[in-house]
């Protein structure tokens, strides 16, 4: 990496000095030890029975934490703390200590050469690590202040703006919108099988209430309810304090792009082609269906967001889809049509003040209302 980093080393006195010897079985021995410190403070003020209802209760807590956690959370968790840990081998640095200069230098050695191929990562997701891996150190016993990261994050806030001074472009970007026309080019590119049904269901309905790849792969069939009036969706959702949100799609007013239509045509070939056992209301709501048109199981965000990526490129959308794109696609054309934010909002689960979706609307906002609109 070139510029702003290039005269960056690690002290040598810091690449020189050995590692205090805690692993993480030290760090829990350490936080044993915390705890029956804790314990003892309990069994003097309340007495031996209370305090070790008090360690029953605290052991509780951790449990619930532990399974309340979202899964995808606790993926992002480990991953970063495997980033910091070949940080500490890197560097020399203990990886229990979360001072102000181990955070800097953390930021900084992710944006040098942080990434397994020794090129440096995006800032946004440098971002992702260090937050993450202050949790980590946290949860394993190492105090971290809040000045200190502060601190790691105002470099790396500092040292991205230089990057982009420099003319490097890193990440990917935000992800393309589904479009309107993309849904004709797609639903018309679906093949008629199982597969093509399941397609058009999974690509209309989810741009309807907005969806993230893990939204569709979390789905049951019962979970789903046809009404007069379209289709109710319970989304369950661990990003806001409501672990269900209803969402209500309508029919449209062109069936060939109606998700409801594509819905129950989906729904009936599935029972006519596949093991009734895949039409039950616990039985995944969205399935795998492999090159024969046998059912292989339900779909997962890994699944979802392959099948939405190839879904376009068969319909040749001009920027092919990630898993957010009906979810970005939801709020753009929501804003396009005039729809109120606080709706748009309910629709696709977002906190009706979310920095994200202001973030989708000025893609549609920034021309509309851009000075040089009309001006000739």
């Amino acid at each position: 990496m070139t510029g702003v980093l290039d005269g960056y080393s690690v002290p040598v006195a810091l690449q020189d000095a050995q590692t205090d010897g805690r692993s993480a079985a030290a760090a829990a021995g350490t936080a044993v030890a915390e705890r029956q410190r804790l314990v003892e403070r309990w069994a003097e003020r309340h007495g031996v029975d209370a305090a070790h209802r008090l360690a029953e209760a605290e052991d509780l807590a951790d449990a619930v934490a532990k399974e309340i956690t979202p899964e995808n959370t606790l993926d992002t968790y480990a991953k970063s703390w495997r980033v910091w840990t070949r940080f500490c081998s890197c560097t020399g640095l203990p990886e229990l200590e979360g001072s102000r200069g181990a955070l800097v230098a953390f930021v900084t050695w992710m944006l040098r050469e942080g990434q397994q191929d020794g090129t440096g990562y995006a800032a946004s997701s440098a971002s992702t690590h260090l937050a993450a891996a202050v949790v980590g150190l946290r949860e394993r016993g190492c105090a971290v202040s809040r000045d200190d990261q502060a601190a790691a994050r105002k470099a790396l806030d500092g040292l991205a703006v230089r990057l982009l001074q420099e003319g490097e472009r890193r990440g990917r970007g935000q992800a393309a919108a589904a479009e309107v026309p993309d849904l004709y080019r797609v639903v018309r590119a679906c093949p008629d099988t199982l597969a093509g049904a399941r397609d058009k269901a999974l690509i209309l309905t989810g741009f309807h209430y907005a969806s993230r790849a893990q939204d569709p792969a979390g789905l049951l069939a019962g979970d789903v309810t046809l009404t007069p009036r379209g289709l109710v969706i319970s989304v369950l959702t661990g990003k806001t304090k409501h672990s269900v949100r209803e969402a209500k799609i309508n029919y449209q007013s062109d069936l060939e792009i109606c998700p409801v239509e594509a819905w129950k045509a989906y729904r009936a070939r599935l029972a006519g082609e596949a093991p009734p056992r895949w039409s039950e209301p616990t039985a995944p709501a969205f399935v795998g269906v492999d090159r024969h048109g046998n059912v292989t199981g339900g779909m997962v965000p890994d699944s979802v967001t392959r099948a939405v990526k190839r879904i376009s490129v068969r319909a040749g959308v001009s920027i092919a889809w990630t898993g957010h794109s009906l979810r970005i696609g939801l709020a753009t054309t929501g804003r396009r049509k005039g729809k109120e934010a606080v709706a748009i909002a309910d629709q696709g689960g977002w906190a009706r003040h979310s920095r994200s979706m202001n973030g989708y609307f000025q893609r549609v906002d920034g021309w509309e209302d851009n000075a040089t609109a009309g001006l000739t």
